[in-house]
Formats: structure tokens, C-alpha cells, sequence
């Protein structure tokens, strides 16, 4: 029992197939809080680099509607025209800022994750409006990462928010003593700045965040060695069935071979233990071995070559040599050429006699083995 307990812990690294499981259901390692830094850092850094086209595209919105004539004011076609006007001036004020915005907010998701399409992730779930389930998240481990990474926040921000103060503060009180435009200026680049500081201090809490959420989602997709097993089960098949898939396969094989016997040009037998079919087309191709087997699997292409009236032939050392070495559709080896050749030249002379069209063939054809090919029969 103490083993089936320990095996059914989630010690182990995901696999790729977990992985790539979690994200098909739109699970995948988030940081919201590196989303956030980024919209916030591109949209002060756009404000800085884009606020003098902005302001300028503001000033001609505010002298554009304050400058309206008497008589314009009660005229309500006049009033609709400047007040379209007006809003497109804003959305060209405002465009550049925006579109780097949304830029961030595309970007973001790649740091972490990347981007991620799943329609599960919207499909509703039990467990979301379970209770018991959210109190399990309110004091899960999670949680107090969360409420850790609020206080951090403050206190970061707040800390970074007292020395810029500290560093801009004697700057500030000299825009009393300034002219007003240059004081406007002035200020605005403070303000601009300072937001671009407080932005990027939250890199910071992002910096910490990343590690932990992929720490936190790798934990998640952990799997016990029973679900690793089982999960190599699902992949490669389970035993029994990749068993009776190998016997069918081998059977519908062997049933191929066995069919083409019956246009075999002469089967080459070891009387007691091998059986070869080939079969010879003629022009320049080598004769190939269409069936071959031993013991019963030799025995059955015997019998259909007998029921086929097709030839056979008793050459042990020739028939070990070629089920040796070749496979079914393969051609014989070249050193086996001649050997054959006699084989086949052999069987249309007695061919030729049987239908009174040749003399009888004086004796058995020798059928040399080179040595490198030759299988000894005590191998068998």
C-alpha cells in the first residue's frame, strides 16, 4: 500500500503531451502583473514621446470650441458639424498614443505563455462558482502570493513615488518664480517623467512574478508515475492490443505471400525446413522472392505450389542462402545469380521434355554458394 500511495504523488514533470493538453484548454503560465507593466511603461513612455503632438492637437481642439460666433452658437447644423469635427480632431490627437498601447498589449502575452486561442477556456465550469472552491482559493498558497504581491506593490510604488518627489521638489517650487509658458512646460515634463518611473518600478514585482507564475503552473501540470504510465499507455497502446495489431498485421502478410505463390516460377524447398518462392519477369530485373517461410509456413507453400502445378526443387544449401538473406519483394543477391539462373534453366528443360518439345536434362544443375553467402545447416 505504501507504494501504491508514493507512486500516486505528482512528482514528476509534465509531458509534452500534458503540456500541450493544458494548452489546448486555454491553460497556460500568465503574469498579469508583466501584462500590466507593459501598458503602463509603453503608455507613459508614448505619452512623453507623443505629448507635444498631443498637446498641440488639444490647444486647437479648446480655440477651435471656445472660438464659436454668437449667431454660430444657435444654430444647430453649425453646433453638429463643429462638434464632429472636433471629435475627429481628438481621435487624431489621441491615435499614435493608442496604437502603442495596443501594441503593448499584444506584445505582453509573449513574454509569458504566448499568445493562446481556446474556446474551453470560455466553456462554464463548476468549480468557478463552487463555494467551497472559491474559499479554497481565498487561502491557497496563490492567494497569499497575491496578497504579498498587493503589499510589495504599495510599498515599491510609495517608495519610488518619495524620491521622485525628493528629487523633483525643489524643481516644482521654482515654477512659481517662472513665466506661465515655460512653467506649463516645465511641469508637464515632471509630471511625464515622473509617471515613467513609477511605471517602470513595477518591473520589479513583474521581475518576481513571471518566475513564480511559471513555477506555479508547472506545479499544476505535475503527474504521478501511475499517470505517466498510463498516459504512455494512451500513446503507444496498450500491450494486448499492439499484440493482436502485430499477429493481424502479420496474418494479412502472410496471406499476401501466400497468394502469390500460385505465380511463382519455381518454389526452392529444404525438404524438412525452408521453402522458397521466386519469380522471374524477365528483361533486366534479378528474379524476386514473392513467398518464403520454415517449418509450417514452408510446408503451406508447398502445398499451393503442388496445387498450382508450380515447379519446386529440392536445394537446401541454396534455399537456406536466399531465405537468409533477402526479404519478401526483394531480389536475390548477386552472388546468388548464377546459382539461380541453373535453378530456372533446369526447370524449363524439364518443362520442355514434359511436353516433348526438348531432351531430357542430363543431370542436376550444380548451383554454386559463394562462402560470404553460404548459411550453414547446423544453424537451422
Amino acid at each position: 500500500m505504501a507504494d501504491e500511495d508514493s507512486s500516486q504523488e505528482k512528482t514528476e514533470e509534465p509531458t509534452e503531451r500534458k503540456i500541450q493538453k493544458s494548452k489546448d484548454d486555454g491553460q497556460t503560465a500568465r503574469s498579469k502583473e508583466l501584462n500590466t507593466t507593459a501598458i503602463l511603461l509603453f503608455g507613459a513612455l508614448g505619452l512623453v514621446a507623443f505629448g507635444s503632438y498631443m498637446s498641440d492637437k488639444i490647444y486647437h481642439i479648446a480655440r477651435f470650441n471656445l472660438d464659436v460666433e454668437r449667431a454660430a452658437a444657435f444654430d444647430t447644423s453649425y453646433m453638429f458639424s463643429h462638434m464632429s469635427e472636433s471629435m475627429w480632431e481628438a481621435v487624431a490627437a489621441l491615435f499614435p498614443w493608442f496604437i502603442l498601447v495596443l501594441i503593448a498589449a499584444f506584445l505582453s502575452p509573449l513574454g509569458v505563455g504566448g499568445w493562446l486561442f481556446s474556446t474551453k477556456a470560455l466553456a462554464p465550469k463548476m468549480s468557478r462558482i463552487s463555494p467551497l472552491a472559491g474559499i479554497k482559493r481565498m487561502f491557497s498558497a496563490n492567494s497569499l502570493v497575491e496578497l504579498f504581491k498587493a503589499w510589495a506593490k504599495v510599498l515599491i510604488v510609495g517608495t519610488v513615488a518619495y524620491f521622485v518627489i525628493e528629487y523633483y521638489f525643489q524643481d516644482a517650487m521654482d515654477l512659481q518664480k517662472a513665466p506661465l509658458r515655460p512653467a506649463i512646460k516645465r511641469s508637464t515634463e515632471i509630471v511625464l517623467w515622473a509617471a515613467v518611473i513609477l511605471c517602470a518600478s513595477t518591473l520589479i514585482i513583474a521581475m518576481v512574478d513571471v518566475p513564480w507564475q511559471i513555477y506555479s503552473h508547472t506545479k499544476k501540470l505535475r503527474m504521478s508515475l501511475q499517470e505517466i504510465k498510463d498516459e504512455f499507455k494512451d500513446t503507444e497502446g496498450k500491450p494486448e492490443v499492439k499484440g493482436r495489431i502485430r499477429q493481424m498485421q502479420r496474418e494479412a502478410a502472410q496471406r499476401r505471400m501466400m497468394g502469390a505463390v500460385p505465380d511463382a516460377d519455381v518454389v526452392i524447398t529444404n525438404p524438412t525446413h525452408y521453402a522458397v518462392a521466386l519469380k522471374y519477369s524477365g528483361g533486366v530485373g534479378a528474379p524476386v522472392v514473392v513467398a518464403k517461410g520454415i517449418e509450417e509456413t514452408a510446408l503451406k507453400i508447398r502445398e499451393i505450389a503442388k496445387e498450382h502445378n508450380v515447379p519446386q526443387m529440392e536445394a537446401p544449401p541454396l534455399a537456406r542462402a536466399i531465405y537468409t538473406h533477402t526479404r519478401i519483394d526483394d531480389e536475390i543477391p548477386a552472388g546468388l545469380y548464377t546459382a539461380v539462373a541453373q535453378v530456372l534453366a533446369y526447370i524449363f528443360q524439364v518443362d520442355q521434355y514434359a511436353k516433348g518439345q526438348g531432351a531430357k536434362p542430363e543431370r542436376r544443375p550444380d548451383m554454386p554458394i559463394p562462402a560470404d553467402l553460404r548459411v550453414d545447416a547446423a544453424k537451422d
